[in-house]
């Protein structure tokens, strides 16, 4: 089988180069006609294209810039490319050795996997068959020295050979894959001594004396590579501390509404009881800040842990500066910190990747803000991170070279909460104008992912509670009525409707006690409080759907029961809405068993929960709400009806007949 696919490619390399193909058109055509295996590249592809190309005493160029775009757009493998390169052994053909060699150097210096364990078991293989291979054509060219005139170019090929030779052996990563090879497959170990050998027995030949020296230094590292477990190190300092790593980890994931100061206190009572060196404290906090933000599932729980990041933590560095940190400055220990932290390249790649954009750079700049970092150390620091980002995999790709991300819009979102906050509280409401102005925000806040960057920079900031404040203060004007019209009636609705839909997206992301923990400052308990309390499901909370709150006065009741099912669409003039909303579980349950009793129709059960979600979602909402506890107190026969209802109301309407930023609040539904 793998014959007849070497032939197939063998016949798809040759009619590109008789009808002298580019290598794009090559490479499309590959794609088309030859199938992947089971790895991520094409199987025996660069080992056909190698043996096409070294076919006559020069390589083929035409052939060679195939397998040059097949690497760089990463059709074969590394590990297949240097399997196929120790395969040559013909080293009199001199041009062929060069062209072999520069094809190494376009990724030596970057050698990686991504798939499977066995994938990187193969480039571990390929990694020593490569160097014995450079070794075998050391020793070649060495042997040639020492025949009567040797070759012409003997001793630049060997040269060649053995700066390539070098520049993997020097390398402790390459070593330890040469050692892991060795591990896997003792004889492949073998054919490296023999090489070894052959090597050090001609290199009397060798007149260069710096040329000798530097093959010595090769061959010695070469032998190192048994011996990397065995070497003796000092006692290692101690450089990691795991509790500081759990407490940040447990703080961005469940309390990003903490207050600051307790935080700060509790890092500084871990920090002097373990004794911990300023710059692996700070070092500590943002390995675990760069772990949360790798590994917080995308939505809503990224934005926190970004927030958390990003706008959190350099405040809390802030504070821990006013304590007494020795006889260093705080700014130089963030330094090392950073420092450190610059060591740690595949966990900043891996970050980079995450959020399409350069953190590290985002999060020096921030501190530079705040005064914790020298404007000598941002440019050292940044310059340095510049630098090894250029090795890092791609950030932008096709599908996100369009999106923003995340710590750019939350590093934008946290100036808006405080001009939002701005806003609402130099905006008096007045109950005889309709505040039509502040529609505007808060369409804005609903649009896209506004609303959770908008939540999250408010909770890392300790504004959140605030801003539930200023929501819950909204959801109340419209229970003020004075002579309106229709343009005003819309206006209160949507003011109601919307804060009504924030307020819940908090609960839902953040918990009740953002709302519940500060109580309202007038006597009277805001409707949205008491709805919260009584009425909306939450993780752990038993709701009873027989509850007195589920039962407002009959006569609301029916009147509402009769809007519903008469009119073709909610009339909004004069409406009391969070009497609506607390009449809204009754009707339900007056609906459900009139249609259960066979007294309504399907299609007019689908009427009457249209005119619930057509006009105002909180009705939708407190209606879902108390159907999901009725739900719950049924058998597993009784709950279809009420879950066709849940499905109509959750299912947002498609007609032209609605109130303005309808689709951006039927996605709070």
């Amino acid at each position: 089988m793998r014959g007849l696919k070497m032939v197939n490619l063998k016949q798809a390399i040759l009619q590109a180069w008789k009808e002298r193909w580019s290598d794009y058109r090559w490479a499309v055509n590959i794609k088309k006609n030859c199938p992947k295996g089971t790895t991520w590249d094409y199987p025996n592809l660069a080992e056909a294209l190698l043996e096409q190309a070294m076919i006559g005493p020069s390589p083929n160029p035409l052939i060679l810039s195939y397998l040059k775009y097949a690497i760089s757009s990463q059709m074969v493998s590394y590990s297949s490319v240097l399997t196929a390169v120790s395969k040559f052994d013909d080293f009199s053909r001199e041009l062929c050795v060069k062209s072999l060699l520069e094809i190494m150097d376009m990724f030596s210096n970057r050698l990686s996997c991504h798939g499977k364990a066995e994938e990187c078991i193969a480039l571990c293989r390929a990694l020593l068959g490569a160097v014995v291979w450079l070794l075998q054509g050391c020793a070649w060219y060495c042997e040639k020295l020492k025949e009567p005139g040797g070759m012409p170019a003997g001793d630049t090929s060997l040269r060649a050979c053995q700066v390539r030779l070098e520049n993997l052996l020097q390398r402790a990563k390459n070593r330890a894959l040469m050692h892991i090879a060795r591990l896997e497959e003792q004889a492949s170990w073998s054919n490296m001594e023999q090489a070894l050998i052959k090597l050090a027995e001609n290199l009397g030949s060798v007149t260069n004396q710096t040329l000798k020296s530097k093959l010595e230094e090769c061959v010695l590292l070469a032998k190192s590579v048994p011996q990397m477990l065995s070497v003796q190190c000092e006692p290692p300092v101690q450089t990691t501390f795991p509790s500081v790593h759990a407490f940040i980890m447990l703080e961005g994931t469940m309390n990003l509404t903490g207050e600051m100061q307790p935080l700060v206190e509790q890092l500084m009572m871990i920090k002097r009881i373990q004794r911990v060196p300023a710059p692996l404290f700070v070092l500590e906090i943002w390995k675990a800040c760069f772990t949360g933000l790798i590994e917080s599932p995308e939505g809503t729980e990224e934005l926190k842990w970004t927030a958390f990041t990003f706008l959190k933590i350099p405040q809390v560095l802030l504070r821990l500066k006013k304590y007494p940190q020795g006889e260093k400055d705080f700014t130089e220990e963030v330094n090392m910190a950073f420092e450190y932290l610059l060591k740690l390249t595949p966990l900043l790649d891996k970050a980079d990747q995450r959020c399409n954009c350069d953190c590290l750079s985002l999060l020096l700049q921030e501190c530079h803000k705040l005064c914790l970092l020298s404007e000598s150390n941002l440019a050292a620091l940044t310059a340095k991170r510049a630098d090894d980002r250029e090795y890092a995999p791609k950030l932008k790709t096709a599908e996100n070279a369009n999106i923003q991300p995340n710590p750019g819009l939350i590093l934008r979102a946290e100036p808006t909460v405080t001009n939002i906050l701005k806003v609402f509280t130099f905006t008096e409401f007045d109950h005889s104008k309709s505040p039509e102005g502040l529609l505007g925000v808060l369409g804005h806040m609903l649009s896209g992912k506004s609303l959770d960057l908008l939540l999250a920079a408010a909770a890392a900031t300790g504004k959140l509670k605030s801003f539930a404040r200023k929501f819950i203060k909204l959801n109340e004007f419209p229970k003020h009525i004075s002579g309106e019209g229709s343009k005003s009636a819309s206006v209160r609705a949507l003011l109601f409707d919307i804060s009504f839909l924030m307020l819940c997206h908090v609960v839902q992301t953040y918990g009740s006690e953002v709302i519940l923990s500060e109580p309202s400052q007038s006597g009277d308990t805001p409707f949205f409080e008491t709805w919260l309390q009584m009425c909306m499901p939450e993780e752990g909370k038993i709701l009873n759907p027989d509850h007195p709150c589920f039962r407002p006065e009959p006569g609301k009741v029916e009147s509402l029961v009769a809007l519903l099912n008469t009119s073709s669409e909610m009339k909004l003039v004069q409406m009391k809405w969070h009497e609506i909303c607390l009449s809204t579980p009754a009707a339900i349950l007056e609906v459900l068993n009139a249609w259960e009793n066979g007294v309504l129709s399907v299609e007019a059960v689908q009427k009457i929960t249209d005119n619930i979600k057509g006009k105002v979602c909180s009705m939708a909402i407190c209606a879902v709400a108390w159907l999901v506890a009725h739900v719950r107190m049924l058998g597993l026969d009784e709950r279809e009806k009420p879950q066709t209802m849940i499905r109509q109301l959750m299912t947002p309407l498609y007609g032209e007949n609605t109130l303005q930023f309808y689709n951006e609040r039927c996605v709070s539904l």
